[in-house]
């Protein structure tokens, strides 16, 4: 099976012609085509392009660039705006886009958790009915993430980042505390998960195995088919690209046919996409 990155940002240095929101933290660019020479370097044969929430906000327009010069490298998910009176309307225009496979929700980052917000279910509803699926950033608010996925059985939902807070620990915090509620959330059919940046959650240098016994659990609860790799590599300047591909490529914790699926195989089911495909 291929290896499929299913999280990469690509952005260009900031600009006038497109200027940056926020900075962000990594490189000053990762263009489209510098992405495309540090896979071929590292042995990744595609990856899913997560439009660049911090620098763009919602406008895919770059990431629709690169994809448009390199379609065999790379599928598209963007963040949508759930204030948007039209999200519905959004998201049913970006499932017709060529090149596209998700959208994203940044739960974590809204004004209005709720899961009453009318926006909310509306672009999940839409991600339902179009096939599309959905990705949530629920970090630290995975109750509220609960309580859409129990109201929106028939949408993919994609829980980011392992589902859990990847920021600093300055006071020596527990990076598993909300793996029980993580675990919970195994029951319903239609959630899965990304495992992007899984190794910022270790509190040891490379090969991060303390993270190991935890993931094994999670993969175990979900069922590896349901578990994606991923980098965030732009985003994680703990470690190098190469490390977040290795620690998975590499560890004897894992089947030969549990990381042929982590690695690429479990993506192409929940996305319909693959490679040159």
């Amino acid at each position: 099976m291929a290896i499929i990155d299913s999280q990469v940002h690509v952005y260009e240095a900031d600009h006038p012609g497109r200027p940056w929101v926020k900075h962000i933290s990594g490189p000053d660019h990762v263009t489209g085509d510098e992405q495309v020479a540090i896979m071929d370097a590292l042995g990744i044969d595609g990856a899913l392009i997560v439009s660049t929430f911090t620098t763009y906000l919602y406008d895919p327009s770059y990431a629709l660039e690169v994809r448009a010069k390199h379609p065999d490298r790379f599928a598209l998910v963007r963040p949508v705006d759930v204030t948007d009176p039209a999200v519905a309307e959004v998201v049913a225009d970006w499932a017709a886009t060529p090149g596209a496979v998700g959208a994203r929700i940044m739960l974590a980052f809204a004004d209005d958790k709720n899961p009453d917000h009318p926006g909310l279910n509306a672009a999940l509803a839409a991600g339902g009915r179009h096939g599309l699926p959905i990705n949530m950033y629920v970090a630290g608010i995975l109750d509220e993430a609960r309580a859409l996925i129990e109201r929106h059985p028939d949408t993919t939902i994609v829980i980011d980042h392992v589902g859990l807070p990847q920021g600093p620990r300055p006071n020596g915090e527990d990076a598993w505390a909300d793996l029980p509620k993580l675990l919970s959330l195994a029951q319903y059919p239609n959630v899965v998960l990304k495992l992007s940046a899984a190794c910022v959650l270790s509190d040891k240098p490379y090969p991060f195995d303390d993270i190991w016994d935890p993931m094994l659990k999670i993969i175990d609860a979900f069922g590896v088919e349901r578990c994606m790799w991923g980098s965030d590599w732009t985003r994680v300047t703990s470690l190098t690209y190469q490390q977040a591909l290795d620690a998975f490529r590499l560890t004897p914790r894992l089947s030969d046919s549990d990381r042929a699926m982590l690695l690429g195989g479990s993506l192409e089911k929940i996305y319909r996409w693959s490679p040159g495909g």
